[in-house]
């Protein structure tokens, strides 16, 4: 007989939910995955969990031949800390991008390294008007000025973006970065409702490029900022506070600020 936990797990156990996380899983067994995934088009799967495996580039490109697919049900993919490079990178946004009828709505590529080439490629992905995703995690993605850059003017030059929400924890943007994407936010048609700048080293003057923006946007959609553990100084609090104060203020959840 089984504990009662257990039991409770079986029956809420859902088929359009798979998760495989930690479990030493190579690109053999990722290829495998795939190719059951693409050999079954009434698949029902919507969410796979793959985060601390180590399929590695030439795994991720099996994921992309499947994501290629425009049978392909999956919604949200994790593949967070797995070995992943530009070359995985590349290889996952090209075959988003030859997919108009992707159904994947968030991509989680935290904890790995495409670096700024990579990032370029998901930006190029961002600013086609046809791109599905909603979410996007690059938390610890060794992510600087440039390719904040390039994501930002990805953003603003397609009006059409569906993305809501964008995770660039622990990243070195600089604070030529954090203006860019206080750009962004200070364009009428930016869709972000939440943005991680969590371990980002920002500063007095990111934390009042990034007050202007939101102050000075009344359409606003950002509803969730995180500057946790950066550096702006009782003169950047006093920006966000003046933020805060400010009627038009769309935000309503600000994580406390660590000096």
């Amino acid at each position: 007989m089984c504990g009662g936990e257990r039991c409770v797990s079986m029956r809420s156990f859902s088929p359009s939910l798979y998760s495989l996380s930690t479990c030493s899983i190579t690109e053999e067994g990722c290829a495998a995955l795939c190719s059951a995934l693409r050999s079954n088009p009434s698949s029902h799967l919507r969410e796979l969990n793959l985060s601390l495996n180590k399929p590695g580039d030439s795994g991720v490109k099996h994921l992309s031949a499947l994501l290629e697919d425009p049978h392909c049900t999956l919604e949200k993919l994790d593949l967070s800390k797995c070995s992943i490079t530009e070359e995985g990178c590349v290889a996952l946004c090209s075959a988003l991008r030859s997919n108009p009828s992707s159904h994947l709505r968030e991509l989680n590529l935290s904890l790995n390294k495409p670096g700024d080439s990579g990032v370029k490629h998901l930006s190029a992905l961002l600013e086609d008007p046809q791109c599905t995703l909603e979410k996007l995690h690059l938390c610890m993605c060794s992510i600087t000025e440039e390719g904040c850059a390039a994501l930002c003017s990805a953003l603003r030059s397609n009006p059409s973006s569906r993305l809501r929400e964008l995770n660039l924890d622990i990243s070195k943007p600089g604070d030529s970065g954090v203006k860019q994407l206080s750009a962004l936010l200070e364009d009428p048609h930016c869709t972000l409702e939440k943005l991680h700048l969590w371990g980002c080293s920002i500063r007095e003057e990111g934390c009042a490029a990034l007050c202007s923006a939101l102050r000075s946007n009344p359409s606003s959609h950002l509803r969730e900022l995180n500057l946790d553990y950066s550096e702006p100084g009782d003169s950047g609090v006093k920006q966000l506070s003046a933020l805060l104060e400010d009627p038009h203020c769309t935000l309503k959840k600000l994580e406390s600020v660590h000096n």
